[in-house]
């Protein structure tokens, strides 16, 4: 039997029916002309508030085109992609990586060692002056065995399996003076908690052992459908309506049942033009969460509600643009006398320097959910009966040049502030005597300092360089959780750190074209600095040093293949502690367009 924790959804839908006779009072004042844009598959229409900052508008700064590999290979035993601005592909990539052409469909498999097997397909339906509508499928799975990296078990070998798949359509349709959009995906995932973890017999609250063998299930349904308007004149808007459902097949074993987590979400904008560079709006996002737990379950998830409302004014002049606004935030979480309210600036110029320079500075703030949804898709391996506070980004500071001095050379130098409470890290769900194989979230107010610079160039079609290099300063602040994982009063706990999150990160490629239809692409990820919290002390991860080999021949228009090696120097690492990644590996497959 299940416990249903009714959401109150008045306040939802209050605003929601006002977005709506904003909607019918607008579209009276549209005219213009049919706009023609383009659908590919591998674009998304994601509006939120945050986009009602458009100031880098500016012409763009040439950035040299550095041609994608044609292989989305992903490293399977991969937990998670770490929070870094460089970052392995993901399990669940999907069409980020496919050429695409004028064809209507492709098609992409591939097979390599760990029984790691890649397969995509995707078919426009409908491609016309008013209606697209696109279908698509991928498919990733592993089903090898791993050697832990460290510790007690060290060397010995374990059964790493993942199955991930994900399906949909992406529906739209434009009328004369609007565009709608509809889509729908659903997600389904098994994979095995292969981590490493101690005994811990004699704990007062035992880390968690997940079940090796059994796979657990995780499902994602998403639902979306969207209205905007086209060359609004006097007043645009959007509309966008979305649904989640996430749910967990069972916990740390087949013994005890999973959850489920809805999420109902709204954005809504509504702005007025005059003159050709001047845009007066509000823009709002709302996002209510609950939930279904299994009865006399110790899951710790809260309904509640998260809310941002956006006033703004833009201008654009000749060589700057300019935005003004301020993010007013809330969460109303469940059991709590006081609603969170705070509010951060949102806010932005950029402004032409010469012919091909550009410089800008962008502030604003944010709520990220946490939601179980959300985390799982950056560590799997999380405990899916633990619930985790929003965290708030009261303040995130962005500015940095980009620039084109010489024929094919591009640099971007860039840097950040960021101050957000309830940072949340993952680290291993342990107590004193042990730790157990699934991850634990630990909230942290944070501070981040991180600067970084990226080069690119380009040599006609013969070949393209790039390096990107970021450092990370963490400031973490000692917050009011005890967290001490030993009964004895005289057990300090230790400092806070920016648990998993890297330091120094480096990424440099170059992708050599010697024929026309040859491609060689090397590339070399370097991520450094990583600390993870175990036995009630501060432990430093190993670097992630990975050099990859990717070679592609284009037959014609319709047939390529590719090889791809990873690992090239036969490096053992984790991402998430206890899981350890895949050795060298190498895959072979081929891509069709028809």
């Amino acid at each position: 039997m299940m416990k249903t924790i009714c959401p109150p959804l008045k306040t939802l839908c209050t605003v929601l029916l006002l977005g709506v006779s904003f909607v019918l009072a607008a579209q009276e004042e549209q005219t213009g002309t049919a706009l023609s844009r383009e659908l590919t598959l591998e674009r998304e229409y994601n509006p939120s508030v945050q986009d009602a900052n458009k100031v880098n508008t500016l012409p763009e700064v040439k950035e040299p085109e550095i041609t994608p590999f044609p292989a989305d290979y992903a490293t399977l035993s991969l937990p998670a992609d770490l929070e870094r601005e460089i970052g392995l592909l993901p399990a669940a990539r999907v069409l980020q990586d496919m050429k695409y052409n004028q064809r209507r469909g492709y098609a992409n498999i591939g097979g390599g060692n760990y029984l790691n097997i890649n397969g995509d397909l995707g078919y426009h339906i409908l491609s016309t002056d008013k209606d697209r509508l696109a279908v698509f499928f991928s498919h990733r799975s592993t089903a090898g065995k791993l050697k832990y990296t460290e510790g007690y078990l060290k060397d010995e070998k374990v059964d790493a399996k993942v199955n991930d798949n994900l399906g949909g359509f992406d529906y739209r349709h434009e009328f004369d003076h609007s565009l709608l959009h509809l889509k729908a995906t659903y997600g389904y995932s098994a994979f095995n908690y292969y981590g490493m973890s101690a005994p811990n017999v004699h704990a007062v609250w035992p880390a968690p052992v997940a079940d090796t063998e059994t796979n657990q299930i995780s499902q994602r349904l998403t639902l979306n459908a969207g209205l905007e308007s086209k060359n609004a004149k006097r007043i645009g808007y959007v509309l966008d309506f979305d649904h989640t459902r996430f749910s967990y097949k069972y916990a740390w074993d087949n013994s005890m049942k999973g959850i489920a987590e809805y999420s109902a979400g709204a954005t809504m904008k509504l702005y007025t033009t005059w003159g050709a560079d001047k845009q007066l709006g509000v823009a709002t996002r709302l996002d209510y969460f609950f939930y279904t737990l299994p009865a006399l379950s110790t899951a710790n998830f809260d309904n509640h509600l998260e809310g941002t409302i956006t006033p703004y004014y833009q201008s654009e002049g000749d060589f700057w643009n300019f935005m003004l606004g301020v993010n007013i935030m809330f969460v109303t979480p469940e059991g709590e006398n006081s609603t969170k309210l705070f509010a951060s600036p949102n806010a932005g110029i950029d402004v032409r320097l010469g012919t091909n320079s550009v410089a800008y500075i962008n502030v604003k703030g944010e709520i990220h959910s946490n939601s179980a949804s959300q985390l799982s898709r950056e560590n799997r391996y999380i405990d899916p009966y633990t619930g985790v506070t929003s965290s708030r980004t009261w303040l995130d500071v962005a500015a940095g040049v980009k620039s084109g001095i010489l024929p094919g050379f591009w640099f971007h130098l860039f840097g950040e502030y960021k101050i957000t409470d309830d940072d949340y890290f993952f680290i291993p769900y342990l107590t004193q005597e042990g730790f157990g194989n699934v991850s634990r979230v630990l909230p942290i107010d944070s501070k981040l300092l991180r600067g970084g610079v990226e080069l690119k160039y380009t040599y006609r079609r013969l070949f393209d360089l790039v390096l990107k290099g970021i450092y990370n300063h963490w400031n973490e602040e000692e917050d009011d959780l005890d967290y001490r994982l030993s009964t004895n009063d005289f057990q300090l706990t230790p400092k806070r750190k920016a648990y998993g999150r890297p330091s120094t990160e480096l990424m440099a490629g170059v992708n050599i074209r010697p024929i026309e239809k040859l491609s060689l692409a090397l590339d070399y990820h370097l991520v450094s600095g990583r600390k993870t919290l175990l036995y009630n002390n501060n432990r430093e991860m190993k670097d992630i040093s990975e050099l990859n080999l990717t070679a592609s021949y284009t037959f014609n228009d319709t047939f390529g293949a590719y090889l791809n090696m990873k690992n090239l120097l036969f490096k053992s690492y984790e991402l998430i502690y206890g899981y350890p990644l895949q050795g060298f590996s190498i895959m072979a497959g081929v891509n069709i367009h028809f």
